[in-house]
């Protein structure tokens, strides 16, 4: 597997982290991106523990320009993993629309302008995308509007398009972690000074953080969702969905009956057949 290339996006710590350093321990050449290199020291420092190396290189998923520039540096790409993203919290009567916009750009638009720019190469590879959704792209949660949006906007794009890129022999992919112990939620914000800030919603706000307190509690570690991803990344026939514990399995299955995606992939690809 010396000569296959993975490209993820976000690997300055957690997930993103722990699947640049499981993919090269598997094989992978892995082109590790992160919008400030700076902040690769984690990275590095966990891939010289590992035995490994991994190419890292700069990729802001907002920007086209740097998209393009880091794609155009690629001999040839095997499988994206779109991993970067960014947490929100919060409510719409209390917040901005230009705050529901930014969330949008990094965890929507971000992850279409990276898949678009890989696509070409893809292609040529018959290689495959894997994007890193979550639980909150099939249920709606809480003061987690902007973020669910996001979410649910990728879940949908992705199956809509995992048919028609099949037919150019890529394959596309959805993982849906759960709770994930990562500095992705510490980096949702400051907590207190959301509670501040919330008015009328502080009880229902404070309610649902010491809900979640206990969620996160029994969170999965980045080490076991990448090594998922991994397996995603090397299976013949990788599944549309990948729900990555048995939580996330319970509470997506709320709202799916079919967890891997097989019948709404063997409905709309029927209809390009």
């Amino acid at each position: 597997m010396s000569s296959k290339t993975v490209l993820i996006t976000g690997t300055s710590s957690g997930i993103g982290l722990a699947t640049a350093v499981a993919a090269a321990q598997s094989g992978w050449h892995v082109v590790a991106t992160m919008r400030d290199t700076t902040k690769a020291t984690a990275l590095l420092a966990a891939a010289e523990q590992a035995g490994v190396s991994v190419d890292v290189r700069a990729l802001d998923v907002t920007d086209p320009a740097s998209v393009a520039e880091c794609l155009a540096g690629l001999d040839r790409l095997d499988a994206l993993v779109n991993n970067a993203g960014a947490g929100h919290l919060g409510t719409l009567e209390q917040e901005s629309l230009d705050d529901v916009r930014a969330v949008m750009e990094v965890n929507f638009f971000g992850v279409l302008t990276v898949t678009k720019a890989a696509l070409p190469l893809l292609r040529v590879s018959k290689g495959r995308v894997v994007t890193v959704t979550s639980v909150g792209g099939v249920v709606g949660q809480p003061f987690n509007e902007a973020y669910c949006a996001a979410k649910f906007a990728v879940e949908g794009f992705m199956e809509s398009l995992a048919p028609v890129a099949a037919t150019v022999g890529v394959a596309i992919s959805v993982v849906e972690p759960g709770a994930v112990a990562s500095e992705f939620v510490s980096n949702v914000g400051v907590i207190d000074a959301v509670i501040e800030q919330a008015g009328p919603y502080a009880p229902a706000l404070t309610a649902y953080l010491a809900h979640t307190s206990g969620v996160f509690a029994n969170a999965q570690t980045p080490q076991d969702v990448a090594g998922q991803l991994v397996e995603v990344l090397a299976a013949e026939r990788p599944a549309f969905r990948v729900l990555t514990s048995d939580a996330a399995r319970a509470f997506a299955g709320v709202k799916l009956a079919d967890l891997d995606g097989a019948v709404v992939q063997g409905l709309t690809g029927s209809w390009i057949a």
